[in-house]
């Protein structure tokens, strides 16, 4: 494992000194890998933060190129970066942010072809996708792999979040078992994916450190309209395709 440096501590001194984290939560951080499966408004917001807390390896996967109605809502980016890859600029942005942590961008469409090799390695996948045949995709994978996944969503002034972990609690095919018809344009305010982006990296820093609980066996909504936040029950699904097999 690698030991922090003089300059770490002094980065993350503000979260050293919580005293659920200390020094070995932050070489938990450090020593961690995380995949994240698209950097839009969703993947952008939770990886900036990651990437602030100090996690020491983060890929980044988007074969997007950012277009200008990116900009409501996906921070990370800036006009100069209209018509770039997406990991590239993230990237870019990541380092510049935190240049002691590895960012490695992988500008490639997630498919059942790809996701063995995006998957290597990696202790955690976090969600920033629009799209659910995507996320069925990586959720089987994760499950076959023991692979904590945490699930993000947003649609217009609403946002989801889901925690899974394989083995333990509910996966995302017990909640929607086949990927449901897609939107061709998913309407959203910026601050609904700033605040379920933000959700997503505390429940990854929660579960690389072991400190706290994650948000496992309900969904948690979101409404931005009324603020308000309400937890919904989901239990594990005899019949689920991919997790029933699984055992803790």
């Amino acid at each position: 494992m690698k030991a922090l440096s003089m300059r770490e501590i002094e980065r993350y001194d503000r979260q050293i000194r919580i005293r659920e984290l200390g020094v070995e939560g932050q070489l938990k951080l450090k020593n961690s890998r995380v995949l994240v499966a698209g950097v839009g408004g969703l993947g952008g917001i939770a990886t900036m933060y990651l990437a602030a807390a100090g996690v020491g390896f983060i890929r980044i996967v988007d074969e997007g190129v950012l277009e200008l109605n990116n900009l409501n809502r996906q921070i990370p980016y800036s006009e100069k970066d209209l018509g770039r890859l997406k990991v590239e600029a993230a990237a870019e942005r990541l380092k510049s942010l935190n240049s002691d942590i590895t960012i490695e961008p992988i500008p490639e469409k997630i498919t059942s072809e790809n996701v063995d090799e995006l998957l290597r390695d990696i202790d955690l996948v976090i969600d920033g996708l629009d799209n659910f045949k995507t996320r069925l995709i990586i959720n089987d994978k994760c499950i076959e792999y023991r692979i904590p996944f945490i699930h993000g969503a947003i649609y217009s002034f609403e946002g989801r979040l889901m925690t899974v972990i394989p083995g333990r609690s509910p996966c995302l095919r017990c909640l929607i078992p086949s990927a449901p018809p897609e939107y061709d344009t998913i309407p959203v305010i910026g601050p609904i994916p700033g605040v379920i982006g933000c959700l997503e990296a505390l429940e990854a820093v929660k579960i690389i450190t072991g400190v706290g609980k994650p948000f496992t066996d309900s969904i948690l909504i979101f409404d931005g309209l009324n603020l308000e936040f309400t937890s919904i029950p989901i239990a594990r699904s005899p019949r689920c395709p991919a997790c029933s097999i699984l055992t803790d």
